[in-house]
């Protein structure tokens, strides 16, 4: 079966116009809608595949990382042969980086071929990778608000919705704080800051957080990878700390956990290498007893790759982040919804659901 067409797909999708992600995400007007970038490979013998590269502002780049020098060299080669084509790529491709655009690209093709495998063998994902959990408990990603009512609102609507956990993205105390109380003491609160303080900026701000009893707090230093320094701060704040979304190689999760830097660890299947890359961190991860919370802040085959992967791979602390957006449409539409607090992992073959037509036919951005 070898792979005769590799063809990338950029999405556009608004806020819903008058909701609170379009009046305020990330705390201003700038992200007026969620960008992403599918891949479609297709096969001599019919078969299709989908894949995500991590999208945003990353878009224009990674499709043409994946258009110029992805793709000329997996055209013409055997689509079955994922991990080996994958590592020939990397290989050949190393020379212009191990991260950014041109990973989020090799991370598209590999799940798209991923995909392909699962439809090739008529079985889920997740059946390949060994079986697993029919469902996952979720947590609600939010965007930021900065605005403490609108903060509460959030909270308040994902609760309802039958969330347990919940990130936020605020950097002020008081949205975070204002998330607490509107949250309570039974809910499990995340924080991830985006990488903004330096070693003794976050050791004074632990201090504020301290009593809001986070599950973990996110990505607290930069550059994101000093891991020294996220061991010390782990040490000294006392509060569980989570990062990897920034880590791309193999080597550098292992001298991440290596440092006892983390209390869980977050690969990003669309940043990181795909499916290929993103098993191998399970059993890394389980030596160091570190639970793994895939990096998911998309709603196409990169959430549906962490989904079966972890489904197949997680332990019983493991969750999906789910991506909490007020988006005119979704990349699967109704295929694709928690409940609860939950999801239920797709059945179908490959990743289990394409994405819908029309929403690529309506979001498509030229």
């Amino acid at each position: 079966m070898i792979i005769t067409d590799i063809e990338t797909i950029p999405l556009r999708i608004p806020f819903r116009a008058g909701t609170k992600s379009d009046a305020s995400a990330w705390g201003d007007s700038n992200l007026p809608a969620a960008d992403s970038l599918l891949v479609r490979v297709t096969t001599d013998q019919g078969l299709v595949g989908w894949g995500e590269a991590f999208g945003f502002r990353a878009v224009a780049s990674a499709k043409l990382a994946i258009d110029q020098l992805i793709t000329p060299l997996c055209i013409g080669q055997p689509a079955t042969r994922i991990e080996p084509l994958m590592l020939d790529v990397q290989r050949k491709l190393h020379v212009f980086g191990r991260g950014g655009a041109l990973a989020f690209g090799i991370s598209a093709v590999d799940i798209a071929l991923w995909d392909i495998a699962g439809k090739a063998a008529n079985a889920p994902l997740c059946q390949l990778l060994g079986g697993g959990a029919a469902g996952l408990d979720c947590y609600a990603s939010l965007v930021r608000y900065s605005e403490p009512s609108l903060v509460r609102a959030a909270v308040r609507q994902a609760i309802e919705a039958g969330f347990g956990t919940l990130k936020l993205h605020e950097i002020e105390l008081s949205a975070i704080r204002a998330a607490r109380e509107e949250a309570g003491s039974n809910i499990e609160l995340t924080l991830d800051v985006n990488c903004p303080w330096s070693l003794n900026e976050a050791r004074s701000i632990a201090k504020e957080l301290k009593p809001i009893n986070l599950k973990w707090l996110e990505e607290p230093l930069w550059p994101p990878e000093n891991f020294d320094g996220l061991a010390e701060l782990r040490k000294s704040s006392g509060i569980p700390i989570a990062t990897g979304e920034n880590v791309y190689t193999l080597m550098d999760f292992e001298r991440l956990l290596a440092a006892r830097a983390v209390d869980f660890v977050q690969p990003s299947p669309a940043k990181m290498g795909g499916l290929s890359e993103l098993r191998k961190i399970f059993p890394l991860a389980a030596i160091h007893n570190v639970p793994v919370m895939p990096h998911s802040f998309y709603d196409g085959p990169g959430l549906l790759v962490a989904i079966h992967a972890t489904a197949a791979l997680g332990t019983a602390d493991s969750m999906i982040e789910w991506r909490w957006f007020d988006l005119e449409a979704t990349i699967y539409g109704e295929a694709l919804r928690t409940k609860g607090g939950r999801i239920s992992v797709p059945q179908g073959p490959g990743l289990g659901i394409d994405p819908d037509p029309d929403v690529i036919r309506a979001y498509r951005w030229k």
